[in-house]
């Protein structure tokens, strides 16, 4: 007959028991970012697609009244573009603006922060949610300009590079504005006021600018894409040099996305 275990050994746990269990794997980036775009898309669609009507009118409306003063040339294709870039700047920089400022003092930031789910998926979520909402506008604006000032349309197709290139590098900035502004009032305030400089720096020729404005406008991140659209108006195209605008516009987009992840690392542990 087997001799029986003491009592103690029989009450020690296996080892095998005693082991955490593993965790998780942490979320990946781009299935984090899929998830975060469409949940963010399905939230804002019934509210922003009134914003963009406004957003679209208002570019119409500054081509028309333009129309009066631009008699053509590089004038007109600088109006053109830069009321079409200006559908962008107004959804993307003013409006993330001031969802993130209101995220950020309702406690919203909080949510995002217990989930499993990378920094830049949330940024880049919201970020490109939001640029979505500007290319119909966008489309229409450039469109209706250069039937308005008679201008060659063989070119939109860069839209299909601007409209993500200066939607990244704008929303980038609005998103940062809202995370590093200690109030929401004044996030909506820097949102306005970077919308407010793209209107006014966008419409007019770079060459004709003091040279303290000139830089303010080579500052600003949808610059790049404006001249970019500006080159797709002409008769013959310097592509080369629209590519080398893009890549200007990409890259500040890509500093402007970063800047904004790190505002949000930093406005969530808070």
């Amino acid at each position: 007959m087997p001799a029986a275990r003491p009592a103690s050994d029989a009450a020690l746990p296996d080892a095998s028991a005693r082991q955490p269990a593993p965790l998780a794997p942490r979320a990946r980036l781009w299935p984090s970012l899929g998830a975060v775009y469409r949940a963010q898309l399905s939230r804002a669609r019934v509210a922003r697609i009134p914003l963009l009507f406004v957003a679209t009118f208002q570019s119409l409306g500054i081509m028309v009244l333009m129309r009066g003063v631009v008699d053509g040339g590089a004038e007109s294709r600088a109006v053109v573009a830069g009321s079409s870039v200006l559908v962008v700047a107004f959804v993307a920089l003013n409006l993330l603006a001031q969802y993130f400022g209101q995220l950020r003092a309702g406690g919203g930031l909080d949510h995002y922060a217990t989930l499993p789910v990378p920094a830049a998926a949330v940024v880049l979520g919201a970020a490109a949610a939001y640029a979505s909402f500007t290319v119909p506008g966008v489309l229409v604006t450039a469109v209706a300009g250069g039937l308005l000032y008679q201008l060659p349309l063989g070119g939109l197709w860069l839209l299909a590079a601007v409209v993500p290139l200066a939607g990244a590098a704008l929303a980038g900035l609005g998103a940062a504005l809202g995370l590093l502004a200690p109030r929401p009032e004044l996030a909506t305030l820097c949102g306005q006021l970077g919308m407010s400089a793209a209107l006014l720096l966008g419409v007019l020729p770079g060459g004709q600018l003091p040279a303290p404005v000139a830089l303010l406008r080579d500052l600003l991140p949808s610059t790049y894409g404006v001249e970019a659209l500006s080159r797709a108006f002409e008769a013959r195209p310097d592509w080369g040099h629209a590519g080398l605008d893009l890549g200007v516009c990409a890259s500040v987009g890509a500093v402007s996305l970063a800047l904004a992840t790190w505002a949000y690392r930093r406005a969530a542990v808070r």
